[in-house]
């Protein structure tokens, strides 16, 4: 996702919203500062930030290492939130269970065939600030085109982390990767002390 979509609002009030319903931790991934990070933990949820320096993505060693120390419980769901931008994040495997991209309207609605690679990774494209659409020349429909030319199985949710409109679809979509995930786990079936995480980036 690009800098300025807007995925930290969404990341908080998503943390907000869920928070108490199942255990949430995050992985903050920026180039300096840990200001998002401080915005996460200030909803209560456990977060560890992880500065880049001038890479411009996080990668497998960087995610393996903040794990160890955030010690997420188990059967949480755990965020991680990339470095901003479309390029590089893509190529990198973090051991996520699913990609999530973060498209805001004010992008333009090219983003998706501009950097396929993004978009053909991701399984779900979060269209953001959707509260905007009357106040701009935003082609909802031509987007969503391009981003199913890139990626026929993507599927797609119109969200405004400022109103909340479409934030609930959103959660559903969280909570039933999350419940497909345990299914069958051995910590939840046996009650063992660990589980896999549910990783988003």
């Amino acid at each position: 996702s690009s800098p300025g979509s807007g995925k930290t609002t969404l990341l908080t009030r998503t943390l907000t919203d869920l928070k108490g319903k199942f255990p949430l931790a995050v992985i903050e991934g920026d180039q300096e500062t840990s200001q998002d990070a401080e915005r996460i933990r200030a909803t209560g949820v456990n977060a560890i930030q992880v500065n880049t320096g001038k890479g411009c993505h996080l990668d497998g060693h960087m995610v393996g290492h903040a794990l160890e120390t955030l010690q997420p419980q188990p059967g949480s769901v755990l965020f991680i939130e990339n470095v901003g931008n479309l390029v590089c994040p893509a190529a990198f495997d973090l051991g996520e269970a699913h990609k999530v991209a973060i498209l805001s309207i004010t992008e333009g609605e090219d983003k998706p065939i501009k950097y396929p690679d993004m978009f053909a990774a991701a399984d779900v494209m979060l269209l953001n600030k959707i509260d905007l659409l009357p106040h701009l020349d935003f082609d909802v429909e031509r987007c969503i085109e391009f981003a199913r030319r890139i990626n026929p199985a993507i599927q797609i949710i119109k969200v405004s982390a400022k109103t909340g409109e479409g934030m609930e679809q959103w959660y559903q979509w969280l909570t039933l990767n999350r419940q497909s995930r345990l299914i069958g786990h051995p910590a939840f079936a046996e009650g063992a002390n660990t589980a896999e995480d549910t990783r988003h980036a």
